[in-house]
């Protein structure tokens, strides 16, 4: 009869990402202690985390070219009803005047899937009210027009 050789365990690491993997260690963690506790007790875990944010120049153009529209006066030209102003229920923009606040394609200096990429900032007169009532709404460029500036 043959004897099964005994195995041993194998440590498995790829060469830019250790995730909870034993680190078999030559001194054990606590004086005194036996060398394979101290191995089945130290657990590392390491990621390898990039922080550099590489842009094309599509991305450049597009980042500047949001830039310069943001204070831009616009005006809605397409039906468009929100219900999330509270004071104005069913509010239609159609016509409304506002200013472009912050452009949500891009961030940190990546191009994002914004749907609705441009946050503008409106004023709505109610009833009852002596100021305006602010609110901001999210909205396609196709949804309005550019105002020339004063």
């Amino acid at each position: 009869m043959s004897a099964v050789p005994a195995t041993t365990p194998t440590i498995l690491t790829a060469p830019l990402l250790r995730c909870c993997l034993p680190i078999v260690s030559a001194r054990p963690l606590v004086s005194g202690a036996c060398p394979k506790a101290a191995s089945r007790r130290s657990i590392s875990c390491l990621v390898a985390v990039s922080t550099e944010v590489s842009s094309s120049s599509s991305e450049d153009a597009e980042g500047s070219d949001a830039e310069s529209k943001v204070g831009a006066r616009v005006r809605v030209n397409v039906p468009l009803k929100v219900y999330h102003v509270g004071k104005a229920p069913e509010l239609d923009l159609c016509g409304m005047e506002g200013v472009i606040k912050q452009y949500a394609g891009l961030w940190k200096g990546k191009r994002i899937s914004a749907n609705l990429p441009f946050k503008v900032e409106f004023f709505v007169s109610v009833e009852g009210q002596s100021k305006p009532v602010k609110f901001f709404a999210h909205l396609k460029e196709d949804e309005f027009e550019y105002l020339p500036s004063d």
